[in-house]
């Protein structure tokens, strides 16, 4: 055997060691360590209100208790101290109780309250005695209803668009025309509806794309993330902030999208 040959031969070797080494690398990045990297983003708006308010936006727990993760959320929102929490849906996941959640929701506190709505897997896994559920576990379920949270703030919550009713018009009703309004809801797509009817909405269930590959668009989406992805979205007057969700649905692996926390910092807008 020449040289040349045998060279060539470490050289594939070589080759397929790097390619082993540098995917198992990535395995445990997004099995281990991205699913458990979470990043608290800050947003600051000027909005037509009396005083300022702190939100919390929590999306796509999945959660199976108070662990790793879910502590460091809760940690995650005691610094912030924000003023109301908003959770947007599939709190629960598939192969834990959904009681499981009920602990997990009794650590999140806020003067204006902690407020939820339905995701898919709300409807795929429904809790029994479905109000009192989340009255114990102290969080307020807005199902195509709403709420005063304070003089000069309302909030509004709809049913998921994918496996739900989502009713704008019951969500809406009986707020004073001009109030500044929040709303909440799972599914992004439900905002091509709510546009211009509230003036700031939260929303999840994408995930984020949850795996994405360097410079290429989201693998999958799940049905009823329409247009919209993560981040802000302004439409006919109205915002709206897609969370990437805090856990993983259908395989547990995060890839370049890591679980996020936001907080969204509302000022009045200027006098005069």
């Amino acid at each position: 055997m020449s040289d040349t040959t045998t060279s060539r031969r470490r050289s594939r070797r070589a080759l397929l060691l790097a390619a082993f080494v540098a995917g198992l690398a990535l395995a445990v990045d997004a099995l281990l360590v991205e699913p458990f990297r979470l990043e608290v983003t800050h947003h600051t708006l000027r909005e037509p209100i009396a005083a300022p308010l702190t939100i919390a936006h929590v999306s796509d727990l999945h959660t199976c208790g108070l662990g790793r993760r879910e502590r460091a959320v809760v940690a995650a929102i005691n610094e912030a101290k924000p003023d109301v929490i908003v959770i947007s849906g599939d709190t629960v996941t598939d192969w834990c109780k959904p009681e499981a959640q009920s602990e997990v929701l009794k650590s999140f506190h806020a003067p204006l309250g902690v407020w939820i709505v339905f995701g898919n897997w709300e409807h795929w896994h429904p809790v029994r005695h479905l109000r009192k559920f989340y009255e114990d576990a102290g969080v307020r379920l807005l199902d195509n209803e709403n709420a005063q949270i304070r003089d000069d703030v309302w909030i509004a919550g709809f049913d998921d668009l994918k496996l739900g009713t989502p009713d704008l018009r019951a969500g809406l009703f009986g707020i004073p025309s001009g109030a500044f309004t929040l709303a909440l809801f799972h599914s992004p797509a439900f905002f091509d509806d709510l546009a211009g009817h509230a003036n700031l909405a939260f929303a999840g269930h994408t995930h984020g794309g949850q795996v994405r590959l360097p410079f290429l668009p989201p693998l999958w989406l799940p049905h009823g993330s329409g247009s919209y992805l993560e981040g802000w979205y302004e439409r006919a007057g109205s915002k709206m902030y897609v969370s990437r969700g805090i856990g993983t649905s259908v395989l547990p692996i995060r890839f370049h999208c890591a679980p996020e926390l936001a907080i969204i910092k509302l000022e009045p807008e200027p006098r005069g």
